[in-house]
């Protein structure tokens, strides 16, 4: 597990820590029943609070991503496939939504939006081929 922090970034470090995490179980990088390091262990490696490890293990275990075993440790909760696919898809889905304003607003057009998007996945595409 990968995990980088920031101290000259707006977004709290325990946010930062839980967006990271998230992401690499929403990515499947992080599959059902890996363990998670220790609150105490992650402190130390990411030289942090151990306030702050429990407050970003503390969100994702709200958010069902995450499950706590007393004496045994923090794993990776199941998942549900299809909810975490609904979540994906509302993550673009609001991503998408930011584009098409802003194109409305400089006067783009769908067909031109579209060839935009069109050429962005394809270049996305053959880079990871």
């Amino acid at each position: 597990m990968r995990i980088v922090v920031s101290n000259s970034s707006a977004e709290p470090i325990y946010e930062q820590i839980s967006r990271q995490i998230r992401r690499q179980i929403i990515a499947s990088e992080l599959a059902e029943g890996d363990p998670l390091p220790s609150i105490r262990v992650l402190a130390k490696e990411l030289q942090v609070s151990v306030i702050t490890t429990k407050r970003a293990y503390g969100e994702l275990e709200r958010q069902g991503l995450i499950d706590s075993v007393g004496g045994k440790g923090t794993f990776v909760a199941a998942q549900n496939k299809e909810f975490l696919r609904e979540k994906q898809l509302s993550a673009v889905e609001e991503q998408l939504s930011g584009a098409v304003d802003q194109a409305q607003m400089w006067g783009i057009n769908e067909k031109q939006l579209h060839e935009m998007v069109t050429l962005l996945y394809q270049e996305d595409g053959n880079e990871r081929a």
